[in-house]
């Protein structure tokens, strides 16, 4: 069975028909099967997913733009992976680039953007985001002399202060640099309002969809954002960067690139050769997902149908998971809780123990889970948790409830 063709032939698969597609998930660790909570640092990757890019490497790799088949075959499929992320992004092919990864590609921008910008304008960053959102626009506020705006995180609710964010735009921003999920808390931020007021005072608009990807259908037109970037990694495909870049916006920059390159995005936004395999897998994983949503309708509308079943498993196991975390004493939960918009992504702590023996404890049980600030680092701050950080348990596709069990044993054994 594969994501495009379900068990059923009409319905989508059933979680056991999922979980059968992952290899990994066979593991076993000190006698047990491995249960995979790790998904916000990476998920595991379906067999459709290896196979599309053994396939590319073994019978069509070579590089782009000549007359021969292999180079002909290249052109083609690279451009076919841009159709698949432009329908799961809800844009345009010739919006869609890739790059070693979302931090990398984000520097790239910063750096074309910063060449316009001096002294006096302005950046507006927020202390919730992944520093991959972050550390660029510090390194304008060096080299260029631009001020960076800080927005506060609430952590009393997990959230950004909402009216603090709203105060930080105005007529000197030139950068709104914002995330849509919190990678460590699993909030979700509704960056629309203040990504319409940026554009209004003629801003660009930078958005971190990392997190927020595997979770939520994202919908540039929706969001009305100007660059926003993902990881294929994030979900259930190779560690490929991927960077939705508004046509018109992309066009004007001043990119730093080789004379002989395109000059034309997006392929303008590309620097060197690419990873052709990483970006033949990143589409298939795509699509694989997209198969979760039935055999019927356009790949955007059967990926619509995928995360809306996603998102209420999801859900389910998310209140389960808080529930049980919150039952004991020792556990300190950080973040929105369930019923509020957010990922089922959650972060604890135990009294008395460090993050890192209650994941190697975790780990002896054969739960994987992650430890440290996961590079939100300043959210880990604010919460007095630096240097130890936090636990961060994500579920992923193919997560089950016996799973959370586990998880919630294992703490339970530490926390009483």
């Amino acid at each position: 069975m594969t994501a495009t063709q379900p068990a059923s032939g009409l319905g989508a698969p059933t979680l056991k028909e999922i979980r059968a597609e992952f290899p990994a998930l066979t593991r076993h660790h000190e006698g047990r099967e491995v249960a995979y909570f790790d998904g916000p640092g990476g998920t595991q990757v379906p067999r459709v997913v290896a196979g599309a890019m053994t396939d590319y490497l073994l019978r069509h790799n070579a590089n782009t733009h000549w007359a021969y088949p292999t180079s002909i075959e290249t052109d083609a499929m690279l451009w076919a992976a841009r159709e698949s992320l432009a329908d799961f992004l809800n844009a345009s092919p010739y919006e869609i680039a890739f790059g070693a990864n979302m931090t990398t590609l984000t520097f790239h921008v910063a750096r074309a953007i910063g060449r316009g910008l001096g002294p006096g304008d302005e950046i507006v960053v927020t202390e919730l985001d992944h520093h991959a959102n972050v550390a660029p626009w510090q390194a304008l506020a060096r080299e260029r002399g631009v001020t960076l705006v800080t927005v506060p995180l609430d952590t009393s609710s997990g959230t950004l202060d909402q009216g603090a964010l709203m105060r930080a735009i105005g007529p000197r921003t030139r950068v709104l640099a914002i995330g849509t999920a919190s990678n460590a808390l699993g909030t979700i931020t509704d960056v629309r309002e203040a990504g319409a007021l940026a554009r209004r005072h003629g801003a660009v608009v930078f958005v971190d969809a990392v997190h927020a990807a595997p979770h939520v259908l994202t919908d540039v037109q929706a969001l009305g954002c100007d660059f926003l970037g993902c990881s294929a990694y994030k979900f259930y495909g190779p560690h490929v960067g991927v960077l939705y870049a508004r046509r018109e916006i992309a066009a004007s920059l001043d990119l730093p690139r080789l004379a002989p390159a395109p000059d034309e995005p997006p392929e303008s936004l590309e620097t060197g050769t690419q990873n052709h395999e990483g970006i033949v897998g990143a589409a298939a994983a795509v699509d694989w997902l997209a198969g979760l949503g039935g055999s019927s309708g356009t790949r955007r509308e059967r990926l619509t149908r995928a995360f809306a079943a996603a998102h209420e498993r999801g859900e389910r196991l998310l209140a389960r998971m808080w529930d049980g975390l919150a039952a004991s004493e020792a556990v300190t939960l950080y973040g929105p809780p369930p019923g509020t918009p957010r990922t089922p992504t959650v972060a604890f702590t135990v009294l008395g123990v460090s993050s890192e023996a209650v994941a190697r404890h975790l780990a002896d049980r054969a739960v994987f889970a992650s430890h440290g600030d996961f590079y939100a680092a300043t959210v880990i701050e604010r919460y007095g948790r630096a240097p130890d950080g936090v636990v961060r348990a994500g579920c992923s596709i193919y997560t089950t409830e016996e799973e959370v069990e586990r998880l919630l044993e294992g703490v339970e054994e530490i926390g009483g």
